[in-house]
């Protein structure tokens, strides 16, 4: 177990302290953020990488039932499939991602609807140049920290194109509010979901993911990278069942890690209980972490949150301060 002292030492930027307030600063950017009214589109493309990436990952699924075509960009390269009628919303919570940059410069070019969320930086410059939609974000701690204060001003500011409930956005937050007080620093105590969850985390965690969370799994999987700086996987449950699963008849350093959703597709639930016998007739030690109920923000958010202060959980049980990121930093400095 760990204690508050533990947290404050370890954690050089206190970015445990900005996950605890994750609900306010949810509420307050919602809240703030202005809406207008803005021409429809059928062809959105979300760019974008790391923490910013996970804004991309995060609509796709919550609109992957609805009828706008949705794209993530990861990369420098936009589909060829763009055209005038596409909106290109650029996140770069720094505002100097260079991969970003470059998506953002096509676009232009190509004659996009653009609209860029940044924190600053080059973009801002670049759009102040070029007259491009920009709207100014604020940055806590770090662009994972920020996740909660881009994602609801973004919900905000583009309500008039998302087919999405304005109550649906508002439990989400209640959700979050409710779920702090599980996994907060004030509460570290075995109940903790994230910290319990952390604790069991001793091996390379692959993390099995049902059809509509891979953004959350693919954010964790960055999460424990980024702040417990440790290898991570991720692969969907059901085409695991037809190549992944064999590896397990090998012993290896691998834990399974089961993020399951409430009410899954009954053939995704089937394929849950199949995994579970497999891996405890093999005995295998896995956890399995379920989704609260209700709609997809609300399961999406909530499971974001939770997995996120797990690993920085788990950086502070290994004595590994969680905002540093010196091998990004290396990386960038070579560009």
């Amino acid at each position: 177990m760990i204690n508050k002292s533990d947290l404050e030492k370890t954690d050089s930027g206190k970015m445990f302290k900005i996950y605890d307030d994750w609900p306010e600063i949810a509420k307050n950017a919602y809240l703030k953020a202005k809406s207008n009214s803005r021409k429809p589109v059928k062809h959105i493309i979300f760019a974008g990488m790391g923490g910013s990436g996970t804004m991309g990952d995060f609509f796709a699924a919550i609109l992957s039932k609805t009828n706008l075509h949705v794209n993530v960009v990861k990369g420098y390269l936009l589909p060829k499939n763009v055209n005038s009628e596409t909106l290109v919303v650029v996140t770069s919570i720094s505002g100097n991602t260079a991969e970003t940059l470059s998506i953002l410069k096509a676009a232009k070019k190509m004659g996009c609807r653009i609209i860029v969320f940044s924190s600053g930086g080059k973009m801002e410059e670049f759009c102040n140049q070029n007259n491009v939609e920009f709207i100014k974000i604020e940055k806590y701690h770090s662009p994972r920290a920020s996740f909660v204060n881009f994602l609801y001003s973004i919900l905000r500011i583009l309500e008039s194109i998302f087919p999405i409930k304005k109550e649906e956005i508002e439990n989400s937050i209640k959700e979050l509010e409710i779920t702090r007080k599980n996994i907060c620093s004030d509460n570290l105590e075995l109940n903790n979901q994230s910290l319990d969850l952390a604790m069991s985390l001793k091996k390379i965690p692959l993390i099995y993911y049902p059809c509509g969370f891979e953004a959350a799994a693919i954010r964790f999987k960055s999460s424990l990278q980024e702040n417990a700086k440790m290898h991570a996987i991720v692969e969907d449950v059901v085409e695991a069942s037809h190549n992944g699963i064999i590896s397990w008849e090998v012993k290896s350093n691998i834990q399974p890690i089961l993020l399951q959703g409430k009410d899954d597709y009954e053939k995704t639930k089937e394929r849950w209980i199949i995994f579970e016998e497999y891996f405890t007739e093999k005995k295998i030690k896995f956890k399995k972490i379920v989704s609260i109920e209700g709609d997809i923000i609300s399961k999406l958010v909530n499971l974001i949150y939770i997995l996120d202060y797990a690993s920085i959980y788990l950086a502070v049980i290994n004595k590994i301060d969680p905002t540093p990121v010196y091998s990004i930093d290396y990386i960038k400095s070579r560009l």
